[in-house]
């Protein structure tokens, strides 16, 4: 395999990791990357999504304490089961609008243009929602973590996940983030932001593993060993920058909002469109 294929892997894999957790839509940016390093076609399509599973294990691995906690107290232990209720039953809406509407969401708006301006319309709903947010919270509180109606994600309820689920499946569209349709889409609801933060992760878990088994099973006749080096670069990077941009996110979200990341939609978004307007950029993909 070309050292230049594996360059550009580990270049996918570092931009998954990234922005998989922040509201800003790692999906937009793959297709976007991809197509400035000319790295597409239907086998980057499921390379795309099959390295969502690293930043996946880096979830698993950050939270590996509450994660085995509940495998073990899923029998006994009230908390553990409502824990694990509550993933499920938001993981099942987007599963289910997935099987029916992806094949034809990926075939009409996975491209740079559809992408980015579903950038900048996802800004603004950002920076609507924070507004809406501060003026609920008030700015000596900004968190809203006194006053949060769900504190942590132990305090949620079935209709709260239920919600979630359904705010999720936003995301199908590419350019539009899942995490910023479940972190923004709690806070909507009544989370504190650290709580929506942090109940984004632990859904990407069944969400992502599962796409990525998924689209490997579905597509498995356009791959072949000689790919596994490239899909295990990718893997290994998006693992690696997911994990310090997770930990990173859990101390950011604890003293800031997040209109810096609607400002940076609403600039990338806004920039991608200008160059494909005037022709700057040939967003070929």
């Amino acid at each position: 395999m070309e050292f230049a294929l594996l360059i550009k892997a580990a270049i996918m894999g570092i931009v998954e990791g990234l922005t998989e957790f922040l509201p800003i839509s790692s999906t937009g940016h793959l297709i976007l990357a991809g197509s400035l390093l000319q790295f597409t076609g239907d086998k980057v399509k499921v390379f795309e999504i099959a390295i969502q599973t690293g930043a996946m294990f880096a979830v698993m691995w950050e939270y590996r304490t509450r994660l085995l906690a509940t495998m073990r107290g899923i029998g006994s232990e009230a908390v553990a089961q409502r824990f694990a209720r509550n993933v499920l039953i938001a993981f099942v809406p987007a599963v289910v609008l997935g099987l029916a509407l992806g094949s034809l969401i990926k075939s009409h708006l996975f491209h740079p243009v559809p992408v980015a301006t579903a950038f900048v319309i996802g800004g603004l709903i950002i920076l609507w929602v924070e507004r809406g947010h501060r003026s609920e919270y008030g700015a000596r509180d900004l968190q809203g973590e006194r006053r949060a109606r769900v504190e942590t994600v132990d305090d949620m309820t079935a209709l709260d996940a239920l919600k979630v689920g359904l705010v999720q499946c936003a995301a199908l569209l590419p350019g539009t983030s899942r995490s910023g349709a479940t972190i923004i889409g709690s806070m909507m609801f009544g989370f504190s932001r650290k709580a929506a933060t942090e109940f984004s992760f632990f859904l990407g878990i069944p969400t992502l593993v599962g796409a990525g088994a998924y689209s490997l099973y579905k597509q498995r006749d356009l791959l072949s060993l000689s790919d596994l080096p490239m899909f295990a670069v990718g893997l290994a990077f998006a693992f690696i920058s997911a994990l310090v941009c997770i930990r990173w996110l859990i101390r950011y979200v604890s003293t800031h909002d997040f209109r810096i990341f609607a400002y940076y939609r609403l600039l990338f978004g806004g920039l991608v469109l200008l160059s494909w307007h005037t022709g700057w950029v040939n967003w070929s993909a």
